[in-house]
């Protein structure tokens, strides 16, 4: 991607921070700005299962697509596949500031890819705050929740361009952090 001059960047953290809340609010409140794109993923999960809008994809078709270099960044996580389209590659060598939730273990691959071009934002909430957040979700049992929790480490990114988001308090004031970082790019 040579002549990039756009922004890439990655959403992270734990599940239950609040990333799908504090993204859908950015975009609701950045609509109007054609500078900034919110990536759709495409995961293999049926889009009726709740949760994000997403592009559904069987794992077969996944699989292809990933190897046919379809995807800018993909990933396996709890189970299914996930996957930012290529396409959003043509924004970013537009000079637009792309806004994709991922898991962290893309970054260094993002880094090496779009050098100098990606910016990090890691959405965080004590463990008492996901533990609950996960309970309102409805998806897993409470001793499932309790593992989820055991096994998630400490999120620590470093490098350049990373911002740490606090969703503790709320919505818009960690969509207000938010928003004034993507701006300032």
């Amino acid at each position: 991607m040579n002549g990039l001059a756009g922004r890439l960047v990655l959403v992270v953290g734990p599940s239950g921070a609040g990333k799908d809340s504090v993204i859908a609010e950015a975009r609701n409140r950045l609509s109007g700005n054609s500078r900034f794109v919110f990536a759709t993923r495409t995961i293999t999960r049926p889009a009726e299962a709740g949760g994000e809008i997403h592009e559904p994809a069987s794992q077969s078709a996944f699989d292809a697509r990933e190897q046919s270099g379809g995807f800018l960044l993909s990933w396996r996580a709890h189970g299914l596949s996930y996957g930012i389209p290529a396409a959003y590659g043509d924004e970013l060598a537009s000079g637009r500031v792309v806004v994709a939730n991922v898991s962290r273990t893309v970054i260094e691959q993002a880094r090496q890819r779009f050098p100098g071009h990606v910016h990090v934002v890691v959405i965080t909430a004590s463990r008492d705050v996901l533990a609950e957040r996960l309970a309102q979700r409805g998806r897993e049992t409470s001793e499932e929740i309790l593992e989820r929790l055991a096994r998630t480490p400490a999120f620590y990114v470093d490098g350049a361009g990373v911002l740490e988001v606090r969703n503790e308090g709320s919505l818009k004031d960690a969509s207000d952090s938010f928003i004034r970082f993507l701006e300032q790019l």
